[in-house]
């Protein structure tokens, strides 16, 4: 039995070494043989090419899979946060307290009268021109009495200290010396002028206390007067003269 045994397997080692007679080895010999023969049939007679032949084989036993992905090449930008831009502030006007909005209107009629008179006369009137420059002028005795009493409660953001009462005082120079040099009447409104500008920048930008709203008005009547002077200049050396030059006279 044993004795068997032993030829049935030789018998049949025999046979695999007949169906494989080189293994592992041959089998990847004749894949490869076969995929070469495959391509000569495929490729032109008329164009050979032995080294792509001769490589074939290498380059399939390197082939290689590799991870691809879709590229992005624009970059997330980091969009940059702009700080909000603060309002004018002459967008802060319809704040303004109606009392004080509408005496503030009823007070810009001594600017604006006297030049709309001269211009529907057509005529230069120097008492008309005089009064404007003397309400002027009292105007910028009230703006100085203004930041005087600002300063004054002991709950105001503006101190009575040198830099708030001195500067309260710079406009009621510029009222003095208007009056001092009314005989020049001319000159006498370009230095009120002149003074409204000085005191609107003081109160703007060097002694910024005041409340938004009373800014607005400050602003809008630093316009109007500067305008109402303007054409009355203007209509001085246009129109012919007409009247005194003063009340008195």
């Amino acid at each position: 039995m044993l004795h068997f045994i032993q030829k049935f397997a030789q018998t049949s080692s025999k046979r695999l070494k007949y169906l494989f007679p080189t293994g592992i080895g041959a089998i990847r010999k004749t894949n490869t043989l076969s995929l070469k023969t495959s391509v000569q049939q495929n490729f032109s007679p008329w164009f050979p090419r032995p080294w792509l032949l001769s490589s074939f084989p290498a380059c399939i036993s390197k082939t290689q899979c590799y991870h691809t992905s879709p590229c992005s090449f624009k970059k997330k930008q980091k969009q940059a946060v702009l700080p909000a831009r603060p309002p004018s502030t002459i967008s802060y006007l319809p704040d303004s307290p109606k009392p004080a909005l509408y005496v503030t209107l009823a007070g810009l009629i001594p600017f604006i009268a006297p030049p709309l008179i001269m211009l529907m006369t057509k005529t230069y009137i120097p008492v008309l021109a005089f009064t404007q420059m003397a309400y002027g002028a009292s105007f910028l005795s009230f703006l100085g009495g203004i930041r005087w009493g600002f300063a004054l409660p002991e709950g105001s953001p503006a101190k009575p200290d040198f830099l708030n009462l001195a500067n309260s005082t710079a406009p009621v120079l510029f009222s003095w010396f208007a009056f001092l040099i009314s005989e020049r009447l001319s000159e006498a409104i370009v230095t009120v002028i002149i003074g409204l500008g000085i005191a609107l920048h003081l109160e703007l930008f060097l002694l910024p206390h005041y409340p938004n709203w009373f800014k607005a008005l400050r602003i809008v009547v630093t316009l109007v007067a500067f305008f109402s002077f303007v054409i009355t200049l203007v209509i001085k050396d246009i129109y012919p003269e007409k009247g005194p030059k003063r009340p008195v006279e």
